[in-house]
């Protein structure tokens, strides 16, 4: 069997299990209703470093990578509150909002800072230096007509809630769907 050229891998926040049913039940709520099923593939996150993609051979080099990270930070609080959107005509975004921290802040910019050191040949994504924190709700499939009806809807629903984040997550494609590879705790 020839093995594939790359693996993707991305970086993120996995909030607990009641909270991420809770963001899957908006996710069903939008399938349903508009039409837009590819955030079901995905689960819950906050994405902290953008998918990269390297070669297939090195896969234990991330993972080690990853584990042995320097990043010095204490658990933090990530609060929920309520949904905003990328307006975008080709590729709208619904989803949850959590509020901008300094905590989340420097977590991200840290882990952006050792991924660049310990692979200067990849390129960082747009993504990586404008840092803007979101649950993805509804995106790719999602029309924009159907965006519109959505977002009606989204804009002033109400949603609050609020985690502890004690650990990061290394995600890995299989080539149908994400999986978590690697869980390393940020707390010391």
């Amino acid at each position: 069997m020839q093995m594939p050229d790359n693996t993707l891998y991305f970086i993120a926040i996995i909030p607990p299990d009641i909270i991420c049913r809770e963001v899957t039940s908006f996710k069903d709520d939008i399938a349903l209703h508009h039409n837009s099923k590819k955030a079901l593939r995905v689960m819950p996150h906050i994405t902290l470093k953008a998918p990269f993609a390297i070669s297939y051979n090195r896969d234990i080099e991330v993972r080690e990578w990853f584990t042995s990270m320097p990043i010095k930070s204490t658990a933090f609080e990530v609060e929920l509150n309520g949904f905003d959107c990328f307006d975008k005509p080709k590729d709208p975004v619904i989803f949850v909002k959590p509020k901008l921290s300094s905590e989340l802040i420097s977590l991200q910019k840290k882990i952006i800072e050792a991924f660049e050191m310990q692979f200067p040949e990849l390129k960082s994504q747009f993504s990586d230096k404008d840092f803007h924190p979101h649950i993805t709700i509804a995106y790719r499939d999602l029309t924009y007509p159907e965006f519109g009806k959505a977002w009606e809807k989204y804009s002033k629903k109400e949603y609050q809630n609020s985690f502890n984040v004690q650990h990061i997550f290394l995600l890995k494609h299989n080539k149908s769907s994400w999986e978590i590879s690697v869980k390393k705790n940020i707390d010391i």
